[in-house]
């Protein structure tokens, strides 16, 4: 039986034929709208969700599933003191597959241990978000049609986003990938993925402070909010804030086939005047979330049961 606890739990190969098996999924719906027929996903989200958990119970839907859970901690015996352990070892009576996202990082990785059905790790606090990283692959993908000799921008909150920190990770193992990390200097990668990611993996990457400096090169725009909170003061957070919206005007110098990707909720970094532009791809990659867990979907209920 496999957990999927971090996005470099799959291999390279591994992770190849879940994007294929989207992509058949998307090309062929009505062959798997039964593949999943009598079997049931739990989403045990501990935390608030959208487009994570709904698109985990529409994904299931659509295989021809069915889902139980919960959307909050509030909803669920952990108000009563009930250990995380506790809850999954129940739950995996009841249910084929559980996804679940807790704030405490690691929780996934000790839910794991005790459950008897296959854990997707939904999100847990600033550590993982294999799912979302899943999906922006096959975005990246679709869009581009590959995931090799790409030059990468990521604009924004580049210290705290884990869905940046995934994707470093996962397209670490591509060829000829070049990340630029556009950010303040408060919110600047961590170091540890600079000598963990890119300097021992021999990975190229370079830091700037704007995105205009650097929009005709990209292939690829991935955008993350800069948030007020991780500001030590108002006056730093209101000095760079517009440096970090993109609007049509940033655009102006960008290729015809950049893809602007961002895992969204969004809230004022790209102006709703990008919406309407082809290259904004953001729409379409929370379309491509759902293909995604369901391909997931499948690959593990086999898994569990040996084939």
């Amino acid at each position: 039986m496999r957990h999927l606890i971090d996005p470099m739990d799959l291999s390279v190969e591994e992770i190849d034929q879940l994007l294929d098996l989207a992509d058949d999924i998307i090309a062929n719906p009505k062959e798997y709208e039964n593949a999943c027929a009598h079997k049931k996903l739990a989403t045990l989200f501990f935390e608030p969700s959208t487009r994570t958990r709904l698109s985990f119970e529409a994904a299931m839907m659509e295989l021809g599933g069915n889902v139980l859970g919960f959307s909050s901690a509030d909803s669920s015996s952990a108000t009563k003191g009930e250990s995380v352990a506790d809850t999954v070892k129940v739950v995996s009576c009841y249910a084929d597959i559980i996804a679940m996202r807790h704030p405490k990082e690691g929780a996934p990785c000790l839910a794991a241990m005790k459950s008897d059905a296959p854990i997707i790790n939904a999100g847990d606090g600033g550590h993982n978000h294999p799912t979302q990283t899943l999906t922006d692959l096959l975005t990246i993908r679709r869009e581009k049609g590959r995931l090799d000799n790409l030059t990468i921008g990521c604009c924004g909150d580049l210290k705290f986003g884990r869905t940046v920190h995934s994707l470093i990770k996962a397209m670490s193992r591509y060829s000829n990938v070049h990340f630029i990390m556009i950010s303040p200097e408060e919110l600047e990668i961590p170091d540890y993925l600079k000598e963990e990611v890119f300097e021992k993996g021999g990975m190229s990457y370079e830091q700037v402070r704007t995105i205009d400096e650097v929009i005709d090169r990209l292939d690829v725009l991935y955008m993350t909010r800069v948030q007020r909170e991780r500001f030590f003061n108002e006056a730093d957070y209101v000095r760079l804030k517009d440096t970090y919206i993109l609007n049509m005007k940033k655009l102006k110098n960008a290729k015809d086939d950049l893809s602007i990707l961002h895992p969204l909720p969004r809230v004022n970094e790209i102006s709703v005047e990008v919406d309407d532009d082809p290259r904004a791809c953001y729409f379409r990659q929370a379309l491509n979330g759902k293909y995604v867990r369901m391909a997931l979907i499948l690959k593990m209920l086999e898994s569990a049961k040996g084939e």
